[in-house]
């Protein structure tokens, strides 16, 4: 049973690894090469890479900000109505993502509160890169909170009240004990923030076509061209994201080898 049971996990496990590498070997091969090389030179993608990178990296680090704190405070706190502000925080992670683009633009339209108010400042959120990253931003924070959450629910509270009763004002705990032992997992919600910002498609399109970030435009293109033509930036959006997504993680585990020797 034993023999068999280890078969069924190899299986499985080679069928799910099939099941995610199988698309993207199926782009690779399908590609046009005289088409991808096209695509590298095209400006309007490479503009776009770039837009995206920039805009997800800026919502990340703005976001980490607030969505830190409130981490910290889920993890150390209990309080009334708790329950209910985990799940606030999950949802944008469980309700359509063209749903979450619609109410984000009740709440940024030049009709709402605060639409009308940046617009008597010369800000239009609607078809603006600060919009594209609010809504980046807006789908992709849960992911943040639950990781620092995460981390700061393993660093023991023994080590934190030590401190205060050797005088470490909370803030000095915080920053010297708490941050520094849950910096891997707060680190690890950081590059999934930014990822999933990149990716993000329906919440955008709905704020903001242009300026085109590069699910748009990958979108845009099989939209009016067709298959063939949106596959070489698909490829090369891919590409990109995987190479940065790799060096993040590489920088992640060499801070954790090099505390640990």
């Amino acid at each position: 049973m034993r023999i068999q049971f280890k078969y069924i996990i190899q299986i499985a496990s080679v069928l799910m690894l099939l099941f995610i590498v199988a698309p993207m070997l199926g782009l690779i091969f399908t590609v046009k090469y005289p088409a991808m090389f096209e695509t590298i030179k095209d400006k309007e993608v490479i503009n776009s890479i770039r837009l995206t990178i920039l805009i997800s990296i800026t919502a990340t680090l703005i976001s980490s900000i607030g969505a830190i704190p409130l981490a910290y405070l889920l993890a150390r706190k209990n309080f009334i109505f708790k329950k209910i502000v985990l799940g606030i925080i999950d949802l944008p992670i469980v309700i359509p993502h063209s749903a979450a683009g619609i109410a984000i633009l009740g709440v940024l339209s030049r009709d709402s509160l605060l639409g009308e108010f940046a617009s008597k400042l010369g800000i239009d959120f609607v078809g603006n890169p600060i919009g594209i990253g609010i809504a980046m931003a807006f789908v992709s924070v849960p992911f943040l909170i639950n990781s620092a959450k995460d981390g700061f629910i393993s660093v023991p509270l023994e080590y934190e009240k030590m401190a205060q009763n050797l005088g470490a004002s909370p803030l000095k705990v915080f920053f010297s004990i708490s941050l520094p032992l849950a910096k891997r997992n707060i680190f690890s919600g950081l590059i999934m923030m930014f990822s999933r910002g990149l990716s993000e498609f329906g919440a955008v399109v709905i704020i903001a076509y242009y300026p085109m970030i590069t699910p748009v435009l990958i979108f845009d293109r099989f939209n009016n061209f067709g298959l063939q033509y949106a596959k070489p930036a698909a490829l090369l959006f891919i590409i990109v994201t995987l190479l940065i997504f790799i060096f993040l993680r590489y920088l992640s585990n060499k801070g954790l080898n090099a505390e640990n020797k």
